[in-house]
């Protein structure tokens, strides 16, 4: 079981399967389903993200409410091991720093307690706002990996690998150990 994550706005606690509405009703925002997407049932999506082998959920809280998720999941292979991670939060969350805390907060947690070297995120590569948001956290930009996702509309999209290493975190920390109250980005 996962433990409860506390960052310098939110708070990341286990998913549990009463938190499947709302997650759903935030997956059907526009904003969100259009690139987290999950069919016309939401609640089966979500319920399925909850039970997924090998991925953790937590929710994103902020204030004491329900404002997104955030899951990670590992490679496991010594010479390969590292982690990943993905987010999705209500659009009325954006805009305050909620994403790059709650990022920067998992982040944190898999390298510094489970020993993780390596972290990665794979946000759109025309997701500005997003690669705003994670490059807050101390990830860095990769590469472009090309015709990564299939998009709503059937088509290819390319994506960007971005990625976090054990010391670009311990430098940030030592910059910005804490997140200010208020963040310009829009995708929190």
């Amino acid at each position: 079981m996962e433990k409860t994550l506390k960052g310098a706005l939110v708070l990341l606690r286990p998913a549990v399967p009463e938190d499947i509405p709302v997650l759903a009703a935030i997956r059907a925002t526009p904003e969100v389903y259009a690139t987290w997407r999950g069919g016309d049932d939401l609640l089966a999506a979500v319920t399925e993200d909850l039970d997924e082998p090998g991925l953790t959920s937590l929710v994103v809280e902020l204030d004491g409410a329900t404002v997104g998720a955030i899951q990670w999941g590992a490679e496991e292979d010594p010479d390969y091991r590292h982690a990943n991670i993905d987010i999705y939060l209500d659009p009325a969350a954006h805009g305050r720093g909620v994403g790059t805390d709650a990022v920067r907060t998992l982040a944190r947690h898999l390298i510094t307690d489970l020993g993780h070297h390596r972290v990665v995120i794979d946000p759109a590569a025309d997701n500005a706002a997003a690669i705003r948001c994670y490059g807050k956290a101390g990830f860095k930009p990769v590469g472009i990996m090309r015709d990564y996702e299939r998009g709503p509309d059937g088509t290819w999209h390319d994506g960007l690998l971005m990625d976090l290493l054990a010391a670009d975190l311990l430098a940030t920390d030592l910059v910005a150990p804490d997140l200010p109250a208020a963040d310009p980005d829009p995708t929190g």
